[in-house]
Protein backbone atom coordinates (compact mmCIF):
# COMPACT_ATOMS: atom_id res chain seq x y z
CA UNK A 1 0.00 0.00 0.00
CA UNK A 2 2.54 2.62 1.05
CA UNK A 3 4.20 2.30 -2.57
CA UNK A 4 1.48 2.39 -3.92
CA UNK A 5 0.38 5.90 -2.52
CA UNK A 6 3.87 7.31 -2.69
CA UNK A 7 3.78 6.22 -6.12
CA UNK A 8 0.31 8.53 -6.84
CA UNK A 9 1.58 11.03 -4.33
CA UNK A 10 4.85 11.51 -6.70
CA UNK A 11 2.76 11.69 -10.22
CA UNK A 12 0.37 13.93 -8.82
CA UNK A 13 2.84 16.21 -7.62
CA UNK A 14 5.11 15.96 -10.50
CA UNK A 15 2.16 16.99 -12.47
CA UNK A 16 1.30 20.40 -10.10
CA UNK A 17 4.09 21.37 -9.00
CA UNK A 18 7.57 23.26 -10.08
CA UNK A 19 10.28 22.09 -7.56
CA UNK A 20 13.49 24.40 -6.84
CA UNK A 21 16.01 23.19 -4.64
CA UNK A 22 17.84 25.48 -2.65
CA UNK A 23 21.07 25.23 -0.84
CA UNK A 24 21.95 27.17 2.77
CA UNK A 25 24.98 27.33 4.68
CA UNK A 26 25.45 25.09 7.15
CA UNK A 27 23.46 25.72 9.97
CA UNK A 28 20.92 28.17 8.37
CA UNK A 29 18.99 25.33 7.41
CA UNK A 30 17.62 24.80 11.64
CA UNK A 31 17.15 28.91 11.30
CA UNK A 32 14.60 28.84 8.43
CA UNK A 33 12.82 25.77 10.19
CA UNK A 34 12.83 27.71 13.54
CA UNK A 35 11.19 30.91 12.14
CA UNK A 36 8.92 29.26 9.88
CA UNK A 37 7.90 27.20 12.94
CA UNK A 38 7.05 30.07 15.05
CA UNK A 39 5.05 31.58 12.49
CA UNK A 40 2.99 28.20 12.15
CA UNK A 41 3.90 27.41 8.72
CA UNK A 42 6.12 25.11 6.72
CA UNK A 43 9.07 25.62 5.29
CA UNK A 44 7.43 25.51 2.28
CA UNK A 45 4.72 27.96 3.02
CA UNK A 46 7.51 30.69 4.94
CA UNK A 47 9.71 29.93 1.39
CA UNK A 48 6.59 30.74 -0.43
CA UNK A 49 5.81 33.79 1.36
CA UNK A 50 9.38 34.78 1.20
CA UNK A 51 9.58 34.65 -2.68
CA UNK A 52 6.22 35.87 -3.54
CA UNK A 53 6.72 39.15 -0.92
CA UNK A 54 10.19 40.03 -2.76
CA UNK A 55 8.47 39.69 -6.27
CA UNK A 56 5.68 41.84 -4.97
CA UNK A 57 7.98 44.93 -3.46
CA UNK A 58 10.29 44.45 -6.71
CA UNK A 59 6.96 45.48 -8.69
CA UNK A 60 6.83 48.40 -7.00
CA UNK A 61 10.32 49.50 -7.34
CA UNK A 62 9.63 49.83 -11.48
Amino acid sequence: MGRTSSAVKDKWNAKTYDEIKIRVPKGEKENVQAHASSRGESVNAFINRAINNQIERDKEEI
